[in-house]
């Protein structure tokens, strides 16, 4: 006989959340390796790579944005990009993601993305909506204001500005950009790591094919 007191099981998508957590870095690895690997068998296309710029730099903006908004864990962010999407860090990634995925112009990178953002990132974001939810009582007066991955086109009103309007305490919320959160969060990681990614785009490949014309 099972006790009525015994813990309930935790459903399949909570156990993939976590798994998702322990591979999400091991599985950014593969994917790596699978951009190195169609780097080295094509050469890119200056167009290609140029035209990725209209991705990746607006996916670098957000994702800075948005860091220097942030507080993890001790608020619940609704000014500055919060106000428009709910994920702005994650759709900032989208963008970096699907830029250099078409500056090689790679089904394969591509489809290795998409697998890694549904496999990894889709229960993540569950996961953390879920500690939001029961860490914050307003969140979900949040999500019926603000959608999750698609920006609305204009600002949701947020209670956070409006109580700094009313009190003209500005440290009442998180209501302008700050850049010492920005260093805190170290989001300039993502700008030097797209800067090399560019100049594996502009020179690894024209470097091994010397390599290689030269041992011949």
């Amino acid at each position: 006989m099972s006790s009525h007191n015994s813990p309930p099981k935790r459903g399949t998508a909570e156990r993939w959340e976590r798994i998702a957590r322990r591979i999400r870095v091991p599985l950014g690895f593969v994917a790596a390796l699978v951009y190195l690997f169609e780097l080295v068998r094509q050469a890119p296309v200056p167009a290609a790579v140029l035209s990725s710029l209209l991705l990746v730099l607006p996916g670098l903006w957000l994702r800075g944005y948005a860091a220097g908004y942030v507080k993890k864990n001790r608020e619940l962010t609704q000014t500055g990009p919060y106000a428009y999407v709910r994920n702005p860090l994650y759709l900032g990634s989208i963008l970096i993601a699907a830029g250099f995925a078409f500056a090689l112009l790679s089904w394969i990178v591509a489809l290795a993305l998409a697998v890694m953002f549904l496999l990894i990132y889709v229960p993540v974001i569950a996961s953390e909506e879920r500690f939001l939810r029961t860490t914050f009582p307003d969140f979900d007066d949040y999500c019926r204001r603000v959608p999750r991955l698609i920006p609305r086109v204009r600002a949701a009103e947020s209670p956070q500005a409006s109580l700094s309007d009313k009190t003209g305490n500005s440290k009442v919320s998180s209501g302008s950009f700050s850049f010492a959160l920005y260093l805190r969060h170290r989001e300039y990681n993502a700008a030097i790591g797209a800067a090399l990614l560019y100049l594996s785009l502009l020179f690894l490949h024209p470097a091994l094919a010397w390599f290689r014309h030269g041992l011949h």
